[in-house]
Parts: structure tokens; sequence; C-alpha cells
């Protein structure tokens, strides 16, 4: 099975220039060799020959990338990367999506590649030749640790870790968990703390520090069961923790508004991603259709799965016209907050309802590990609690349209 990609009328000579080249070496290089490629995330036996042929096809991959100018889409072309927009990135990542796991092929791999594009916008010279460059060619590892077990995820503003300033150096007190590959990472991005609880803006009080893995106080828990598997997402305690004060992370206070940066475009590349996954989905469903005899007849001629098919084909093009509504204005330096709440609420559970309805098609074989359908259906669910869920964004819709309501507009978000 391969993608099929068309070119758009309505885009750019280049975005159908990027989406059709990542098409291409998704469909060649990737989805013929996708069960060596991930052998060892299956826990298939491997002998050593397996594992030197995956190595191989992995590095093959990256170089014919690099040779199509796709390596490190979302890093600027002096470090490194392709050096893609907004608008080109977004639409480069449905294509992607298509392969689980292709993005890492391209040098996209989180929480790097988040970290790498904070450190871009709010890095000194200075964190940057230490931190950035050797993250980027792969030397170091990073981890982002802001989410707290004692603190409503939902609400930032709400977290408890703190920084303390002692001279020339920040002091860290904390408890973090669900830190982004907390196991290999060498440096943390920590959300802190950083000014008097009982005054100023509540926004202005979060700062971002990078902490060293191995800097004394830095308490590494466990990594965290999820779905019934332990996850690199780690539980750290962090204990008098001190780091210089050139390690803070922009201006103090900036912490709330570089989260913000990196969830907000964040939350548009999850729901690209979300539909290249429900493009596959959705193409492993219809297929077997079209092969599997039941009942004394196909399955494409029972209306029940007629009704799969449609149902799923509609959630597809609702989410991928909302996503791309919000990328655009967003693009176009339009107020994209309602937009980001309704997409990250409306499409999470599109890609649920379509991954089920493959997973139905499929019978048993849709919940074993031969097919990508259980992965997509638990990584969309967790989608609906990542980066705030469903009931915070409803609650944030509801207040924009009624304050633009109660200020003689109308529903329209357009301008």
């Amino acid at each position: 099975m391969l993608m099929n990609v068309q070119p758009i009328a309505t885009l750019s000579e280049r975005v159908n220039e990027i989406r059709s080249l990542t098409a291409q070496i998704v469909n060649r290089e990737i989805l013929p060799y996708e069960n060596l490629l991930w052998a060892a995330r299956s826990n298939a036996r491997l002998t050593a020959d397996d594992i030197a042929e995956a190595r191989d096809r992995r590095e093959h991959i990256r170089t014919v990338v690099r040779q199509a100018g796709l390596w490190a889409p979302h890093l600027p072309v002096e470090y490194g990367g392709a050096g893609l927009d907004f608008l080109e990135l977004a639409y480069m990542n449905e294509v992607l999506a298509y392969a689980v796991g292709a993005a890492a092929l391209f040098g996209v791999v989180a929480p790097n590649s988040g970290n790498q594009s904070i450190l871009v916008k709010y890095g000194t010279e200075a964190q940057k030749a230490q931190w950035l460059v050797p993250l980027i060619e792969g030397k170091l590892e990073s981890g982002f640790s802001m989410t707290e077990p004692d603190a409503a995820g939902s609400d930032p503003r709400s977290l408890r870790t703190t920084a303390r300033r002692d001279g020339d150096e920040w002091v860290i007190n904390g408890h973090k968990w669900f830190t982004s590959n907390g196991k290999r990472a060498d440096f943390f991005i920590v959300m802190c703390r950083t000014e008097d609880a009982d005054g100023g803006d509540a926004n202005g009080r979060m700062t971002q520090i990078i902490v060293p893995r191995d800097a004394p106080g830095v308490n590494i828990v466990r990594g965290i069961t999820v779905w019934g598997v332990e996850s690199d997402h780690c539980e750290i305690i962090y204990d008098d923790v001190r780091v210089p004060v050139e390690n803070q992370l922009g201006s103090r206070g900036s912490g709330h508004q570089a989260a913000q940066d990196r969830l907000g475009a964040g939350r548009i590349y999850h729901c690209m991603n979300s539909i290249g996954q429900m493009w596959r989905a959705f193409d492993l469903m219809v297929e077997r259709t079209m092969v599997r005899e039941v009942h004394g007849g196909l399955l494409e001629t029972k209306q029940f799965v007629q009704g799969f098919i449609a149902d799923s084909y509609m959630d597809i093009q609702a989410a991928r016209l909302m996503t791309i509504h919000c990328a655009e204005k967003m693009a176009a330096d339009l107020d994209p907050r309602t937009d980001i709440s309704a997409i990250k609420v409306f499409v999470p559970a599109a890609y649920e309802r379509v991954v089920d309805r493959a997973i139905q098609v499929w019978g048993a074989a849709g919940v074993s590990g031969d097919l990508p359908l259980a992965g997509m259906y638990q990584g969309a669910r967790t989608l609906r609690l990542a980066d705030g869920p469903d009931e915070v964004h409803r609650i944030l819709i509801a207040k924009n349209v009624l304050s633009r309501y109660h200020g003689g507009l109308g529903w329209d978000f357009g301008n």
C-alpha cells in the first residue's frame, strides 16, 4: 500500500514540490521497509544481521532526505535545516505522518525538535554553541520538563517548581513528571516559577532554565508506564539543583510565552500529523473492505461498512480543512486562539473515530502488532490530554465566542 499524493491547485508550486518529494521518499524508501525499520519496537527477535540491515537502511534514508533538501525541515538553513516556513512544514507533516516513525528519519524527533526551535528563538549565542549545535548534530539529547503531578497540566501558571536566585546561580526545587526523553536526555529545559508568587502577572512569573542531567540534585525517579509499557517520559525530583544564571533561556518571566510559542505551532503540527495517520488508517480500512469476504460477500457491500467509509471520509475532510484554515490564520498573523482550541478538540477525536472504524473492519488483526492501528488508537486517545485537555479548550472557545458577541461581533473569526 502506497500513499497517493496529487498536486493541489490552490497551493504554491513550492508546497506541492515539498509534498511530492516527501511522498516519494516515504513510498520508495520507508513503507516497503517498515517491518525492518521498527522491528525492535515490536520486541521481534532480531539477529545481528537484522540489526545491521535496519541501521544501514535508516542511514540510507537519512542520506536520501538530505539530498532532497528536506532534512530537519523545522530548522533554519544556517543551522543545517531545510528552512521551511510555517505552512510548508504543516503541509509536509500530513504526508510525512502517513508512515509511522518517518519523521525521525527526516531529523524531526520530539522533544529535541521542539527544544531546538526554542533555543533558536530564545537562546543566546553561547547557549546555542553549548546546547543547540550539539543537539542538532546528534551529540546531545534533550528533554522538556514542565508537567507536574501536583499541579493541573491544563493551567501551566499553577506550576510549583521554583527557581531562586542565589548570587550567580539559580537554585531549583520541584517535582516533575512526564518529562519527555527523560532517560536519554543530557539536559532538560525546565519550566520554573522565578517571581514572587504573591505579586505580578502569573504568566510573567515563569522562566525556562537549562538544567544538565548530571547536575547534583537531579533525581530521575522512574520512567512512567504509559498504556502498560514503561516509557521514557520520566518522573524527576529537582532537589536544590544549582545551575549558572547564564542557563536562563530568554528573559526572566518569558517562560510562559516560550511555552505558548512551542505549543501553539505544535498543536497545528500534531493535528496535521493526525490527519496523515487518519489517511493511512482510512486506506487500510478501504483496501480491506475490497478483499475481505464475509457472510457471502465482500465487506464493501455491507451497509454498516459503507457507513464506516462515509463517516471516516467526512471526519478526515472536516479535520483537514479546519486545521489548514487555522494554519493559514497563523501564517497571516491573525488571532488563531479560537481555531487552535477548535482543532485541538475536534481532530484527535476524529482521528480516534477513524482508527476505531479501521480496527473494527480488520477485526482481530486490527489490535495486533501486525498493523499500526493499535498504536494509532493509543496515540489518538493520548492527544485528547496532551497540550491541554478537551474540556479546557471547549471553555476557551466558548469564552472567545461570547466575548465577540458581547462586543457586537458574530461567530465569524475570519479576521
